[in-house]
């Protein structure tokens, strides 16, 4: 009697062909993006409270994000490179692990440096994430159902965006610490959930040929720009460490562009740009950037400082910037993906400049309502413009080169966004008196009244202004692109491998 077969061994997820692994891939990119915003919005209400615990200045506080962002702005193309040549779900995988370590190693800092230096490591797995959650998402789905898969990512975001800041009250009502460790169990369950579920669907690049001389001018030249940048916005701009950051970034930027046109194997695919849809997404991701993610950070400042709200009502107050990116991102995907991106990425950024416009009215004795109205408006807008921009972009460049195309994006996204809270805080600060920035920026300002915040308060609405102009620019950047297509429509088909 011949043996029976042995049962085939069962698994998490389903097989790369399966009619449904593109839903499962998106489950492992949506755990990644919320797990990223979520530690944003409790990073960001937790400030206050950092600033008292550890006895660090406004300069160390501000470095505690910036690392992060520029950990990850420098690092994001370079990854989204290797991960082309050596697989997107390895460096996925890699991306959630680093992170997990990092927030483990975060809650443990004892002051302003080790904590800085474990944000830096938070960014490394960030660029991991952020060079592949995009590629990975392109290769699984069918281009016509592209906006919508960007749109749920950017949906999950939302949800992000709303829990961050109130979980980041509560958290910080137990200790600072957790506001890093709470990210563990989530990090740990993304590593396994990636490690199960994804699948290698494109053929990694037969030339393995690294670009050691573009990655060297690249990464020390934008590390330059934007320590550069911060640096001068918050220190001086004639300060000597200024000056020589951004002139390393003068020299270094133009030599990489030069070394990117004449490496057999760039890490940079300049030829990409040649492309104008591309091109006209990927300036509005950085203009993106640009004006909205200083934001946060600047209403954190008036509802906890100018205002004086303690840190869950400030972290609900934030709310409805996030739940309006959670009602227009899948209906703004869904739509791209029928009609094309080009109008609405355009009118989502019109919508973001005349929010930040309306936030110019606000004061200290403005009602909520007012300052909630003019949050849902800017996510609303915010929501109508990611998504379709995203699914555009990426539905321009060949299924190899999609590692690089995420990460592109998200340089200059990031570049934006490192950019944008340099120069608001430049802004902010200028000519307010150092006793009413620190009384404004640990959240004690009870002994303050409406005229030491006056100052505070009109440079508020001069940064918002600026904000709004970059959003104006965003749209017309927008407009650049062509007008044809659903988002994603001229996407070339995955390379698929075998199971």
């Amino acid at each position: 009697m011949s043996a029976l077969p042995a049962p085939r061994k069962r698994r998490i997820g389903v097989d790369a062909d399966h009619e449904h692994y593109k839903w499962w891939a998106l489950s492992c990119t949506s755990l990644g993006m919320l797990l990223a915003t979520v530690n944003s919005g409790t990073l960001v209400i937790a400030l206050p409270d950092l600033e008292k615990a550890l006895g660090v200045g406004l300069l160390t506080l501000v470095w505690v994000i910036l690392a992060f962002m520029i950990a990850s702005t420098v690092l994001v193309l370079t990854f989204g490179r290797l991960s082309d040549l050596f697989g997107r779900k390895r460096a996925f995988v890699a991306g959630f692990a680093v992170f997990t370590v990092a927030s483990l190693g975060a809650g443990f800092a004892t002051g302003g440096t080790d904590l800085i230096i474990w944000r830096v490591v938070q960014g490394i797995g960030g660029a991991l994430l952020f060079a592949n959650a995009s590629a990975l998402v392109t290769d699984a789905f069918p281009k016509e159902q592209l906006g919508v898969a960007m749109g749920t990512n950017v949906m999950v975001a939302g949800i992000g965006l709303v829990l961050g800041p109130v979980l980041g009250g509560a958290l910080v009502e137990i200790s600072w610490h957790w506001v890093f460790w709470f990210n563990v169990p989530f990090g740990i369950a993304g590593t396994f959930w990636a490690a199960t579920v994804l699948q290698e669907l494109i053929r990694p690049e037969v030339d393995h040929r690294f670009d050691w001389p573009g990655t060297f001018t690249f990464v020390i030249g934008l590390t330059g720009l934007t320590y550069g940048i911060s640096r001068g916005g918050i220190v001086a701009w004639n300060d000597t460490n200024t000056i020589i950051a951004l002139i390393a970034a003068a020299v270094l930027l133009p030599a990489f562009i030069v070394v990117e046109r004449r490496s057999p194997s760039p890490m940079l695919d300049l030829s990409l740009f040649k492309d104008r849809g591309f091109a006209a997404a990927t300036g509005a991701a950085f203009l993106n950037g640009l004006s909205r993610f200083a934001l946060t950070f600047v209403f954190v400042l008036y509802f906890q400082g100018a205002l004086g709200d303690d840190p869950i009502l400030a972290g609900i107050k934030l709310a409805p910037m996030a739940l309006g990116m959670l009602i227009s991102s899948p209906l703004a995907g869904a739509y791209a993906d029928k009609h094309g991106a080009r109008s609405l990425a355009a009118l989502g950024m019109v919508v973001v400049a005349i929010s930040l416009g309306g936030m110019t009215m606000l004061g200290t004795d403005s009602s909520y309502a007012l300052a909630a109205f003019w949050l849902l408006l800017n996510g609303l807008g915010s929501g109508m413009f990611n998504s379709p921009n995203t699914a555009a972009m990426m539905g321009t460049v060949p299924a190899h080169r999609r590692g690089i195309a995420g990460g592109t994006r998200m340089m200059l996204q990031n570049t934006g966004s490192v950019l944008s809270i340099a120069f608001v805080l430049a802004i902010i600060t200028a000519a307010v008196p150092t006793s009413v920035l620190l009384s404004i920026f640990s959240g004690v300002t009870s002994g303050l009244d409406d005229a030491a915040l006056a100052p505070f308060i009109h440079n508020m609405h001069v940064a918002l202004w600026v904000l709004a102009g970059t959003a104006i620019a965003g749209a017309l950047v927008s407009l650049l692109r062509p007008s044809t297509s659903p988002a994603g429509a001229s996407a070339g088909e995955p390379v698929k491998v075998s199971a």
